[in-house]
């Protein structure tokens, strides 16, 4: 799909069976969405430069992702999607700066494309340049990559309440509540670390597109990267206070997760040893030997009962007093 934004921020479908010959010029953004290899040889043929395809878009060595070449600007970026859902994922967005216009190239939707062409219908302010158009588009990306963040520390805020209570609610809980959380706790891990590489990601770009001459000459657009910039490296340092909150949680929830086995594995061990004198004195009793006194007597059987819990009470009450149950 093809989309083809102008100035005012109006857009128009471009289909493959009814496209134009030419461009009008009042067109700033051409949008690529998952394009075939039809509609890629549109896009090339109506600006007159080519286009990276998916391939090109997953290469990850740097000198691939940010290059310039006579036809324009090219630049990837790795973007966060699905934010909301259990499994984020990062898609890879093609930037262009070329013949006059902006190109993005992309085959996933992060939710900032769809605020940013909301805004632009909206907005009174338009832009003036391609330069512009991206750098407002960049400065949507990060403010959604903030919400990310935002939603991200809410989630681990509500995480730890459920963690983190007093003892008595700690009981009810269910036997494998907090084994449970753990996976809990590796779903905000991945989303802080796709978020974090996506910053990582921006981070590169914007510093790219400063050096730029197109940017550099263009007063708005440059301000506005500056402020991107900023923007990333704030959220940067606030993505890594979220992850060693992450990783403090994790420890906290192994810690409670020992702690629970240990107070398990104590009432067993207590209760081996109140039950061990009354089995003694069972078992003595128990011999099959000739001369036992108690064995004759009248009182012996009660005796050995009385023997046998007060055995058990013993040991109970001391361990009672020392604060071990």
């Amino acid at each position: 799909m093809i989309k083809a934004y102008r100035c005012d921020g109006t857009a128009e479908l471009i289909l493959p069976s009814e496209a134009p010959s030419l461009l009008d010029k009042d067109v700033l953004w051409l949008d690529l969405l998952s394009p075939d290899r039809e509609e890629e040889a549109l896009a090339e043929r109506l600006l007159g430069l080519p286009l990276p395809t998916r391939e090109d878009l997953k290469d990850i060595e740097p000198s691939s992702r940010l290059y310039m070449d006579d036809h324009g600007v090219y630049m990837t970026a790795s973007l966060i999607c699905k934010a909301e859902s259990d499994a984020p994922l990062l898609g890879d967005v093609g930037f262009i700066l070329g013949a006059g216009r902006l190109v993005t190239v992309r085959y996933t939707e992060p939710r900032a494309f769809g605020l940013f062409t909301a805004a632009l219908g909206r907005s009174h302010a338009q832009c003036t340049s391609n330069a512009v158009m991206l750098a407002r588009l960049l400065e949507t990306v990060v403010d959604r990559t903030a919400e990310v963040l935002e939603i991200a520390g809410m989630r681990l805020e509500n995480l730890s309440g459920q963690v983190f209570v007093d003892r008595s609610h700690a009981k009810r809980r269910q036997a494998r509540f907090l084994e449970d959380r753990l996976f809990d706790i590796a779903a905000h891990h991945r989303l802080v670390s796709k978020t974090r590489d996506s910053l990582a990601s921006l981070s590169r770009l914007v510093s790219f597109l400063l050096s730029v001459g197109l940017v550099k000459d263009n007063t708005e657009a440059r301000d506005l990267c500056q402020v991107v910039a900023h923007d990333i490296q704030s959220l940067s340092e606030h993505a890594g206070f979220i992850a060693s909150n992450i990783s403090f949680m994790l420890d906290a929830s192994l810690g409670l997760i020992n702690v629970e086995q240990n107070a398990i594995i104590k009432i067993f061990s207590i209760a081996s040893v109140v039950f061990l004198p009354p089995t003694l004195v069972a078992s003595i009793y128990g011999m099959n030997f000739q001369i036992m006194p108690e064995l004759t007597w009248v009182f012996g059987y009660p005796f050995a009962l009385i023997v046998m819990v007060l055995s058990a009470i013993i040991p109970f009450l001391f361990f009672r007093s020392k604060g071990w149950l």
